[in-house]
């Protein structure tokens, strides 16, 4: 069977449905192509997931204007009020920052994977121009009209346009031939979720060690909260061997004052991921465009690799939608325009997690008093502040 559309998606995370919608929305037909799964993905609603995303202002907007945002089980999200960052060392700096000198109603959201993914899923049943086929991709040819997919049953797929949303393995990306530069942090993500003794008031804590890595505890609903520990890989080791108990009794060190007593959710899961930087060396191709990992995978201290990938949706749902009746979806200068588009926002996070990945991963006394004064000089500088605010919420402030 061939199949002929405006637009290929390849990959159906949360990122390649977001632009999915958005693709639809501007009248667009839209092929998402999704992996044959074996066995059904299944989770309990009273279940917390482990894996939570902090939505930003941008992502936020691109999700109501999707009508997924309303969608979504508001029961289980939880705003971010204010976030408190602490050094590490005798002399700790600290940092505080809140939404109420941001004049907003939230820093950001926590909203759990399977929550987003529900509401998206639902969104894409009643979208009349999106067609989602199961299968996978095995070749991709590309000439002066369109791009090729072709599918393991035999079955293919010709588009304007091709957009990789398949992560930071991409294939997309390996069949386009596109370079990249990789580095591991040594580091893994351990996530899961707690109970808290205290009522932890909306506020997101992160705490910087050189020798623990980074620790971040982000509110759920009600007394809980998901933990993000990007551990050096010995130490993450070690956690994954422990109990949950002992685990939170580790956490002890850093958030008893803060948080009290922390008892892991039923049913206790922890999960983990490897971190790493990658940079691709373009974001397009011939009627190629690259989103989400696919485009840049980023240390998660920020967590704002989902919010990298829903910019990268917004500006390039945006720019196709605005490339004039004689240009097809994957003109050369269209994908020009995106690739220009999201060059420095994309750097900048890039840049800016990694270097303080790096400053913070450097057990040396003279470059840890650095570090913490740092902290507190930005937190006394309100200009400072507010621009470092105004970039994690995607907006101008």
């Amino acid at each position: 069977m061939h199949m002929q559309t405006d637009i290929c998606i390849v990959g159906d995370g949360a990122v390649g449905k977001v632009a999915a919608l958005g693709f639809a929305q501007a009248g667009l037909k839209v092929t998402l192509l999704r992996p044959v799964r074996t066995t059904p993905v299944t989770s309990s609603h009273d279940a917390w997931d482990v894996r939570v995303y902090a939505v930003n202002h941008t992502a936020h907007a691109l999700l109501a204007s999707a009508k997924v945002w309303d969608a979504l089980d508001m029961s289980r999200v939880a705003p971010v009020d204010s976030m408190a960052v602490q050094g590490d060392g005798a002399h700790a700096g600290a940092l505080g920052l809140d939404a109420y000198g941001a004049r907003v109603g939230a820093l950001a959201w926590i909203v759990e994977d399977s929550n987003l993914n529900q509401a998206l899923d639902a969104a894409l049943k009643f979208s009349s121009n999106v067609k989602m086929v199961s299968g996978q991709a095995t070749a991709i040819k590309l000439d002066v009209q369109a791009a090729h997919i072709t599918l393991e049953n035999g079955d293919t797929v010709s588009a304007e346009l091709l957009v990789g949303a398949d992560g930071g393995q991409s294939w997309v990306r390996a069949q386009c031939d596109i370079g990249f530069d990789y580095r591991s942090y040594g580091q893994r993500a351990i996530v899961t979720n707690f109970d808290c003794e205290k009522p932890h008031r909306g506020v997101a804590h992160q705490w910087f060690s050189a020798e623990d890595g980074i620790i971040a505890l982000l509110p759920l609903p009600g007394n809980r909260v998901s933990l993000v520990w990007s551990a050096p890989d010995a130490l993450a080791d070690k956690l994954l061997k422990e109990s949950m108990s002992q685990l939170a009794h580790r956490l002890s060190t850093y958030a008893h004052a803060e948080l009290g007593t922390l008892t892991p959710l039923q049913p206790e899961i922890a999960k983990s991921f490897p971190l790493s930087l990658i940079r691709p060396h373009a974001i397009t191709a011939p009627r190629v465009a690259l989103i989400g990992d696919a485009a840049h995978v980023v240390h998660p201290l920020a967590g704002h690799g989902m919010n990298l990938g829903f910019a990268d949706v917004e500006a390039l749902v945006r720019i196709v939608a605005e490339r004039g009746e004689h240009r097809d979806c994957g003109d050369a200068r269209v994908l020009a325009r995106y690739a220009r588009a999201r060059k420095e926002d994309i750097l900048i996070m890039q840049l800016a997690t990694d270097g303080l990945a790096r400053l913070f991963g450097t057990d040396i006394e003279p470059v840890r008093m650095v570090r913490n004064l740092g902290l507190n000089l930005v937190n006394h500088l309100p200009v400072l502040k507010r621009r470092l605010i105004g970039h994690a919420l995607g907006k101008s402030l």
